[in-house]
């Protein structure tokens, strides 16, 4: 059994080791993600490794971008029509060529565990006369895996031991895919879940036209604050008929405000006939919260929030690639302020449900903690984004565990466009759980089978029953 993420001290290694193997065979539950739902619906062979592992990969190509290497190099499409890599070779060449970048980094960590877990195939290594080292060598290897039927996306699902997956759908996907996966008989659990931001933001280019398409989707009249509403809980329930049990919500800040009816109206009228500024988009957003929380205490669904990221702020990116290719900066964010009309309305309500994650550590102890601490509705999310590395999920624990305890906290999401990555990603937060529960062990804090039992939840149980996945 390899050591990874292990402490050196001998003693909390072998309490660490001993601690992991209990849940290193565990199912994964990935109650929080973004893997496209036609993959499993398709189950065709995944395309060429640099489409696989590189283009859709924020975390390498932003590295790369770091260098002043053009995304369109790497093959991420352009919206400005300028011509774009389409050779893969070339692309996982110019990867390896920087592969310097990415050390000491987790993003490299995880492309050498599924290298190595996923693929069997050997590191990659740059260097030689050409720059690029051992690159051919290890994309033909992976070429060669991904023709076999074994490396299909369910069949990889089913070696990935995944009990139960989220993806992630704006109000307005019709969710063919996963009508498809329900109707076909397969036993892998694949769950959608209510992701709303396009329909809340008057920012967002182009809402008004998502109104009125949400209107002719639902059969409701949109034009009208009331209508906009209902149509909203008409797709809350066709997601929850294709398995949903939560919603997600991302919003620039944790900003919640209890609005009336009519003042709700106001800004929404604002927002159809163009005349919103960003006052009043944000009054919007932070109203909208209150009601899809108060939606929540209707149908069920787990309400999560991850605020606080600066969307496209490298406006160029944005520009000639588009949204969420890897232009978010993290925000400071207020959750004690923004969150209070929210929670005096609903945090004490034992049918409500709040899953929080931030990109502002240093809310963990300030504010996170004793949030969840103080009330029953709410749950910390694990670290996502620039924090889910090792370093972040230990300072989460760290920082988290002496207000929060480990019981108000979600246990581990991979959050991941990459399908291939999900084993690593759990099995990473399992390692870090176990070292900083083997610390406490060795420091006589915890007994050790109490340990055992707080890892096995904090890997399975715990997202499994923070968001309501048991049936």
């Amino acid at each position: 059994m390899s050591d990874l993420l292990f402490a050196a001290e001998p003693r909390q290694r072998d309490i660490a080791r001993e601690l992991y193997a209990l849940v290193a065979g565990l199912p994964l539950i990935s109650p929080h993600g973004h893997v496209d739902p036609g993959l499993l619906a398709e189950d065709e062979p995944f395309p060429d490794p640099a489409r696989l592992i590189i283009v859709p990969d924020h975390y390498i190509t932003r590295m790369l971008l770091s260098q002043g290497i053009p995304l369109a190099r790497l093959g991420v499409p352009s919206r400005t029509g300028d011509p774009v890599e389409t050779d893969p070779r070339a692309i996982w060449r110019l990867l390896a060529e920087n592969w310097h970048l990415f050390r000491g980094t987790p993003s490299r960590m995880w492309l050498e565990r599924v290298f190595s877990d996923v693929f069997d195939v050997p590191p990659l290594r740059a260097g030689g006369t050409a720059g690029w080292g051992n690159a051919d060598e290890v994309y033909d290897a992976i070429s060669d895996r991904l023709s076999k039927p074994d490396f299909r996306p369910r069949a990889l699902f089913e070696r990935f031991n995944i009990e139960v997956l989220a993806t992630t759908e704006y109000p307005l996907d019709k969710l063919e895919s996963h009508a498809r996966l329900a109707a076909d008989g397969w036993g892998g659990r694949v769950v959608t879940t209510f992701r709303p931001d396009d329909l809340v933001d008057f920012e967002w280019a182009g809402w008004p036209a998502r109104v009125a398409a949400l209107g002719a989707l639902t059969g409701e009249n949109t034009t009208s604050y009331d209508g906009f509403l209902a149509a909203l809980r008409s797709r809350r329930e066709a997601f929850i008929a294709a398995g949903a049990t939560s919603s997600d919500h991302g919003h620039p800040t944790a900003l919640t405000l209890d609005l009336s009816r009519d003042e709700a109206a106001v800004l929404f009228e604002k927002g159809l006939n163009g005349t919103a500024d960003a006052v009043d988009a944000e009054a919007f957003r932070a109203h909208m919260l209150v009601a899809f929380a108060e939606m929540s205490i209707e149908d069920g669904l787990v309400m999560q929030l991850h605020p606080g990221a600066n969307r496209n702020h490298n406006r160029w990116l944005h520009a000639t690639h588009g949204r969420d290719t890897g232009g978010d900066i993290p925000l400071s964010t207020d959750y004690v302020g923004g969150l209070a009309p929210l929670l005096d309305r609903f945090g004490n309500d034992p049918r409500f449900r709040l899953v929080l994650y931030t990109l502002d550590e240093t809310t963990f102890s300030r504010e996170l903690a004793p949030l969840a601490g103080g009330y029953p509705a709410v749950y910390l999310g694990a670290p996502w984004w620039f924090l889910d590395s090792p370093e972040g999920l230990r300072r989460f624990r760290e920082t988290v565990t002496e207000s929060a305890g480990f019981y108000n906290t979600s246990g581990f999401v991979d959050d991941t466009r990459a399908f291939c990555s999900i084993p690593v990603r759990h099995d990473v937060a399992r390692r870090i759980d176990a070292a900083f529960l083997a610390r406490l062990v060795a420091e006589e804090r915890l007994p050790l089978d109490e340990a055992a039992q707080t890892i096995a939840d904090l890997a399975y149980h715990l997202p499994k029953n923070v968001f309501r996945l048991e049936g």
